[in-house]
C-alpha cells in the first residue's frame, strides 16, 4: 500500500484517479472543494487549505507521500483579441501557481518516500498549436517546463512527469461536448475517432504513480487519440 495526495480530486479525471487508487487499496489524501462528491469512497483523508492562496498552509498532510497528482485546470477558449490579462492570470494561477504551492508544501513528505512520483497535467494544445488556446496553452506550457525542471532537480529521489491529453469527456469540457453533433465533430478530429474518457487519462496517471514506471521521469506523455502526432 502506498500513500498518495490528489489535488482536485472531486471531479473528472482526478476523481477517476482517486477511485482507481482507492479500489487498489492505497492510502489517499485529497484536496477538494467538493468533498461531498467523494462520499462513496470510505477512508479518504481530507487536507484543508486553499492552494490558490499565497498563504497556502495545508493541514493534515502525512509525513510521507509516495506520489502526488495535481489535476485542477481550466478550459478558457477565446480569440486572442478577446482575452484580458486577467484571463491569462487566472489560467496561470490555477494551472501553475496552484501546482507550485502544492508541490512546495509536499516536498518534504515526497522526499521521505524511497520512490516518489509526481504527475502534472498539460494539454495537446501546447505541442500542436491550436487557435483560441493562447491562454491555456501558455499556462500548460509553463507546466511542461516545470515538470522537466523539477524532474532534473529532484532526481533520483522523486520522479516528475506530465500528461498531455486531448479533449476528454469530463465536466470541465461539458460545454465543448454539449450534444451529439459537437461530440461527433470533436471525435472526427482524432485519428482514433473518439474523444477521450476519464479512464483513458486516469490509467496513465496511475501507471506513472506506480513502481512499474520507475525508469520514466521528465516526460510529457500524450494521451490524445493520436492527435499530436498523426494526420489521417
Amino acid at each position: 500500500m502506498r500513500t498518495y495526495l490528489i489535488a482536485g480530486a472531486s471531479s473528472g479525471i482526478a476523481r477517476r484517479i482517486t477511485e482507481t487508487l482507492h479500489h487498489q487499496g492505497h492510502n489517499l489524501y485529497v484536496i477538494s472543494r467538493h468533498p461531498e462528491q467523494l462520499g462513496h469512497l470510505e477512508g479518504l483523508n481530507f487536507v484543508e487549505g486553499n492552494f490558490l492562496d499565497d498563504g497556502f498552509n495545508p493541514q493534515g498532510l502525512p509525513e510521507k507521500l509516495d506520489g502526488l497528482v495535481y489535476a485542477p485546470g481550466t478550459i478558457n477558449l477565446k480569440p486572442f483579441r478577446g482575452l484580458k490579462t486577467a484571463d491569462f492570470q487566472n489560467d496561470f494561477d490555477i494551472n501553475v501557481l496552484g501546482a507550485v504551492r502544492v508541490l512546495q508544501a509536499s516536498f518534504k513528505a515526497l522526499k521521505n518516500s524511497p520512490s516518489a512520483s509526481v504527475v502534472l497535467f498539460s494539454t495537446v494544445a501546447v505541442g500542436r498549436g491550436m487557435a483560441y488556446h493562447a491562454s491555456i496553452a501558455a499556462a500548460k506550457g509553463a507546466i511542461e517546463g516545470l515538470a522537466r525542471s523539477l524532474a532534473a532537480e529532484w532526481a533520483p529521489a522523486i520522479r516528475v512527469n506530465a500528461i498531455a491529453p486531448s479533449l476528454t469527456n469530463t465536466p470541465l469540457a461539458a460545454r465543448l461536448l454539449s450534444g451529439p453533433e459537437k461530440e461527433e465533430a470533436s471525435a472526427k478530429r482524432h485519428p482514433l475517432q473518439r474523444v477521450g474518457r476519464a479512464d483513458d487519462i486516469a490509467a496513465m496517471a496511475v501507471f506513472l504513480l506506480g513502481e512499474s514506471s520507475g525508469w520514466i521521469t521528465g516526460q510529457v506523455l500524450g494521451v490524445d487519440g493520436g492527435l499530436s502526432t498523426l494526420s489521417v
